[in-house]
């Protein structure tokens, strides 16, 4: 068996009591409940990471979990202190807490104990600023708490020398590494992997999710050059050091890995451990682990056809990105050039500053919704909402004057969107709610002696507005011009009727809605309204600024929201009826995509992705025969071209109708079994019948 399957079953069996973060900060806070906020949350970062109780699991060679949170406390102390936790407050997703990439690469070069260095240095520095020196203070704490945090692991690995089940030479090797980590910087590939972990152990103690590894394969790959030049490291153990760290993320959270991708002389930069990565999250085969692969002209055919055969178990990794697209898209935002060539991606497949701006955040902007208002004068009778009363459809004579009446209730749309995502972040004021240990992987917050959220990050925070449903809209405006306008067949008020009693009684309007052109097929006609929809929204959102003067980014973007969001939107002109889920991502609506691979790539490249500079997610399913020795060339071959005309992003699912049907009815015997979804996988039978069903109904390219 190997070491991680046996790791993973330590795992399954977690310690006694509950998992209580909250209790562990509310023993810092009490420490000295007179302090200033800012110092507050420092104390409770050194009590959550030095209080906490280490798990050194017998089969591991990198160390480190959040079972260090369970404690066994009564309840009613539990229910107090998390009362008193609550009332000092914390940042969420919403308000700039994670989706982060750490940077990794300066922390590698320092360690430890030189980012403690410099904040000491900075304190020197700042010592006449009263408010940058308690940020400073905090920022110390917290680190010191991390620093406290690695000799409990050592110390926890020496106690189980001896003891059955355990092997001491795992056990030594554990404890050198810790031991070279608290005298400064990671040395070997095996300290600086022990390093990553121990950091993500701690945001994940410190409740944040999604926080990204980053480019792995190029901050790593030094030291394990270092390390197999000097024989001490093979590719082979290489391997298993990752999957050591991957098994760790089973179902767990979002971690987004990147690899590949080029350097500012546009040359690929991907190595021998770019590979290392991808075996080891093909050998894992679970969710978590998102990996995403940074792909470039002259990538190699290897790394293609590696990629590939990851996808081709079913896994879906790594998605597929196009640096040709992405990098002139963040270069036109004015980031400087070295930091836009080390891009990396969050959570699914957010673009992001790596260690250089504020975390991420993100919302749902639901496009079709906003035809609802055309029809019924800015009222929407389905789920209760408002755009603006604009006149009567009947008013309408021409497919411009309905564009014109679009556009406008699509702009309220933005403001409102931008005006709420505003009074969201707004709600958490920077200086009540500092974060101590993750401003100490930015840059520069520790040499300016600010927090991350406020004015520490070079850069401002930016935020992603998700554009929802353009295969839904492009269908329907086509629709719209097709039946209404060219060939007279319903006026628009008939259309708005048809609509509001969802097609009872109208079943021939929509067979000849349906019968229109649909995007996904190289039909001008249709795909016109695609390359308007990202235009226009990318043009709406572009002079909008968030609460410290950054972007707002857009993406064509789902996760499985496309499903949850048409529970709430009207039937809609393309014949979809209410509550249906609207088409995912930037992929057209499944099953009407009918002429194959070639020609729905054709459609898809049609918008200019660089005017979507979070990312964008195009999910195509293959039959899993497309992925056996002989034929995965012929894919390669496909997405070299769907890259070369400009298509921004693609991932696959290769696990056939047949399995996903019999999974759906048979739950118990594919317990294990793992698809792409959409930006990240997940256990198919975990997921919500509906979610399944989306999945399920995606066109089937062969």
């Amino acid at each position: 068996m190997k070491l991680f399957e046996e790791l993973r079953q330590d795992l399954a069996v977690p310690p006694a009591g509950a998992r209580a973060p909250y209790y562990f900060r509310y023993l810092g806070y009490m420490q000295d409940p007179a302090a200033p906020i800012t110092t507050a949350r420092g104390n409770a970062l050194f009590s959550l990471f030095t209080k906490t109780t280490p798990h050194v699991h017998p089969h591991e060679l990198i160390t480190g979990y959040d079972y260090s949170l369970w404690c066994e406390a009564d309840e009613a102390t539990l229910q107090y202190a998390d009362a008193i936790d609550r009332q000092y407050g914390y940042r969420t997703f919403g308000t700039n807490a994670d989706h982060f990439t750490p940077n990794y690469e300066h922390t590698f070069a320092v360690g430890v104990p030189g980012l403690l260095e410099e904040i000491r240095v900075s304190l020197e520095k700042h010592r006449d600023d009263p408010e940058k020196t308690e940020t400073l203070l905090a920022m110390q704490r917290s680190m010191q708490g991390f620093f406290q945090m690695i000799r409990n692991y050592m110390d926890c690995a020496k106690s189980h020398k001896g003891e059955a089940g355990y092997d001491d030479h795992k056990l030594d090797f554990i404890v050198k590494n810790c031991e070279v980590l608290l005298t400064g910087a990671p040395q070997t590939f095996a300290q600086a992997l022990q390093l990553l972990w121990f950091c993500h152990t701690a945001f994940w103690m410190e409740d944040r999710s999604a926080m990204a590894f980053g480019r792995m394969d190029q901050y790593l790959y030094p030291f394990y050059v270092k390390d197999t030049q000097a024989g001490i490291l093979t590719k082979e153990q290489a391997t298993e050091l990752l999957e050591n760290v991957f098994i760790k993320l089973t179902g767990r959270d979002t971690v987004n890995i990147c690899i590949g991708g080029m350097d500012m002389q546009q040359k690929c930069q991907v190595n021998e451990l770019s590979y290392c990565i991808i075996d080891a999250v093909r050998n894992c085969n679970v969710p978590g682990p998102n990996l995403s692969a940074r792909m470039t002209p002259d990538a190699p055919d290897e790394f293609w056809d590696a990629c590939l055969k990851s996808i081709g178990t079913g896994l879906g990794y790594p998605a597929l990105m196009n640096d040709t697209v992405n990098i002139p898209a963040l270069l036109d935002y004015g980031y400087a050039k070295e930091d836009v060539y080390n891009y990396s991606m969050v959570g699914c497949i957010e673009n992001f500053m790596s260690g250089k701006q504020p975390p991420w955040t993100d919302g749902r902007f639901d496009t079709p919704r906003f035809l609802d208002y055309v029809f019924n004068n800015g009222v929407s009778e389905f789920n209760h909402s408002f755009g603006l009363a604009l006149g009567d459809v009947s008013e309408i004579k021409t497919m411009q004057e309905f564009m014109e009446r679009f556009e406008k209730q699509l702009a309220h749309g933005a403001d409102m969107y931008v005006a709420a995502t505003n009074n969201t972040t707004n709600s958490a004021n920077p200086k009540q709610y500092k974060q101590p240990f993750l401003s100490c992987f930015c840059y520069d917050c520790i040499g300016r002696g600010q927090d991350i959220n406020d004015g520490g990050a070079i850069y401002p925070s930016v935020h992603g507005a998700v554009l929802m449903g353009v295969g839904t809209t492009s269908d329907s405006l086509a629709a719209i011009e097709k039946v209404v306008f060219i060939d007279k067949e319903a006026t628009l008020t008939e259309l708005r009727d048809a609509l509001n009693a969802n097609f009872e009684g109208y079943e021939e309007l929509q067979k000849k809605l349906l019968a229109a052109p649909k995007y996904g097929n190289n039909n001008d006609f249709v795909d016109k309204y695609a390359v308007w929809f990202l235009d226009y929204l990318s043009a709406l959102f572009r002079p909008q600024r968030t609460r410290d003067g950054g972007y707002f980014y857009v993406a064509m973007a789902a996760n499985v929201a496309n499903v949850y969001a048409g529970l709430v939107i009207n039937a809609t002109p393309d014949g979809r009826k209410a509550g249906e889920p609207l088409s995912d991502a930037a992929s057209p609506t499944y099953g009407r995509d009918t002429g194959g691979a070639t020609v729905t790539i054709n459609s898809v490249t049609k918008p200019d992705y660089t005017k979507a500079a979070c990312g964008t997610v195009v999910n195509q399913k293959f039959s899993p025969s497309m992925f056996e020795d002989g034929k995965r060339e012929k894919l390669i071959a496909l997405f070299k071209t769907y890259f070369k005309k400009g298509g921004q992003e693609v991932q696959i699912n290769a696990t056939s109708r047949e399995v996903l049907k019999d999974a759906m009815d048979h739950p118990e015997k594919y317990q294990n079994l793992v698809v792409r979804v959409s930006g990240f996988s997940a256990f198919y039978v975990t997921l919500d019948r509906c979610v399944q069903q989306d999945i399920l109904e995606r066109t089937q390219q062969s």
